[in-house]
């Protein structure tokens, strides 16, 4: 067995590399994760030939796992965009609230429409409503703009189909369906906190906007949109999550139902089934049915899939490395001397997200090392590796700085100057992370 010394500083290597290379000197993250991945199994003195076998076992373990739920995530997501069906939910929630709930309003937006759509889309796609709102209700464009960031990050970082949380359960062995129910119950902590920090944050800062700083270009003419109904516009996103939820909860107790039914609702209830249905549905909001204008949007969820997917599952290969090195063993004793718990892949998750700033490279890095720890850990059971998968979900969040693609999102189309959006919206994901976290641990406080 290896020594717990040598891999203590293999680990640390390699974790810096990963950060180093891919953050600092900017090499694509799917190489640099390959190389970091031999490099470990070699210098763990693994022959080449064991190296190579588990890197394409794990690449090939995961897309199996994940890969078609990631392609159908992105293809409703880019449906529901084109088609401005997410407008249309902001709008029809925006009637019912007000402009003096405003700020609830788009903080629930963000909530429901980035369940099948990733943060920056759904930032980007929603900046046009954010900046008309803002120009309705003065002194509110900071508060808008962090309720709108927050609650989009929350769901991204917890709820699948989103791939960073997706691959980590794959990763995991957990079970889709009550990662889903689970992830948006602890979503609503954090959306919470995002609220009520961007009412803070657009008392505190808001003279710091400047209006010279809206960008014109970027906000979308929302008076010139052919907007598909409401009630129609949600479907795709409820009938899906309505499906899984059915599926789990009827699994609870599955002898009151026949084989038939229970058949059935295993077939539907089963994410990229699920998921596939919300495609059909969403394919109705097309004004007018164009073969070529379907076949391009679904063409181009794919190669949007694409680089997702190589990343992905270059994680899942580094994390088929990272088990050869039989963690558990190493360090099983001296973890569970100290009764860590749910704390180490927190801890972990913020040292990736905030060094190198991808959520979803830092939760799949963190369950690669995590998995093989859970025993060590006290969390070797279902419920042990779903709870550590959502404590991982809490780490992802923070913290978002000028190394994250998302935060730039936020300040070009929030129209955030670089300080105001360190001030305001980088604060919030710190708050957003220790409080998930915090309830987190709550939960399984309560579940033990």
């Amino acid at each position: 067995m290896l020594s717990p010394l040598f891999v203590a500083i293999l680990l640390i290597t390699s974790i810096l590399l990963i950060v180093i290379l891919s953050s600092k000197f900017k090499f694509n993250t799917f190489y640099v994760l390959f190389a970091v991945a031999i490099l470990v199994g070699l210098t763990a003195q693994f022959s080449g030939e064991e190296v190579i076998k588990n890197l394409k076992a794990g690449f090939g373990h995961t897309l199996e796992k994940i890969g078609l739920l990631i392609i159908l995530g992105t293809t409703l997501g880019v449906i529901l965009d084109k088609t401005n069906a997410t407008i249309s939910i902001a709008n029809y929630i925006l009637e019912k609230t007000g402009e003096k709930y405003a700020a609830v309003a788009i903080t629930l937006i963000g909530f429901i429409i980035g369940l099948p759509i990733f943060c920056d889309s759904g930032f980007i796609v929603l900046s046009g409503l954010l900046y008309s709102l803002g120009k309705k209700v003065k002194n509110s464009q900071v508060f808008f703009t962090v309720c709108l960031a927050g609650s989009l990050l929350s769901v991204h970082c917890l709820v699948p189909p989103h791939p960073g949380i997706t691959a980590a359960a794959g990763l995991m062995n957990v079970e889709l369906g009550q990662t889903m129910l689970l992830g948006i119950f602890l979503a609503i902590p954090g959306t919470i906190v995002a609220y009520f920090w961007g009412k803070y944050s657009g008392k505190k800062y808001q003279h710091l906007y400047s209006e010279a700083a809206d960008l014109q270009d970027d906000k979308i003419d929302l008076s010139s949109l052919n907007l598909p109904k409401p009630l129609h516009s949600f479907l795709p996103i409820i009938v899906p999550i309505a499906l899984i939820s059915l599926k789990s909860i009827i699994l609870l107790n599955p002898t009151i139902f026949s084989e038939s039914i229970l058949s059935l609702v295993k077939l539907v209830g089963e994410p990229i089934v699920a998921l596939f249905v919300g495609i059909l549905i969403s394919i109705t909001l097309f004004e007018k049915f164009e073969k070529a204008k379907l076949n391009h949007l679904l063409e181009t969820a794919i190669e949007k899939a694409g680089p997702i997917l190589a990343i992905i599952a270059i994680g899942g290969a580094f994390g088929e490395i990272i088990k050869m090195l039989d963690l558990g063993k190493v360090f099983g004793a001296t973890i569970t001397q100290y009764h860590v718990g749910l704390l180490i892949p927190f801890i972990l998750t913020v040292i990736f997200k905030t060094a190198q700033g991808s959520s979803t490279v830092a939760i799949i890095s963190s369950a690669s090392i995590i998995f093989p720890l859970l025993p060590s850990l006290g969390l070797d059971s279902e419920w042990g590796r779903q709870i550590t998968l959502m404590s991982m979900g809490a780490g992802s969040m923070m913290v978002s700085h000028a190394n994250d693609a998302y935060f730039w999102v936020v300040s070009r189309f929030g129209n955030l100057s670089t300080d105001l959006a360190l001030k305001s919206y980088t604060i919030m994901t710190v708050l957003m992370g220790i409080t998930t976290f915090l309830m987190v641990c709550l939960v399984h406080l309560f579940h033990s």
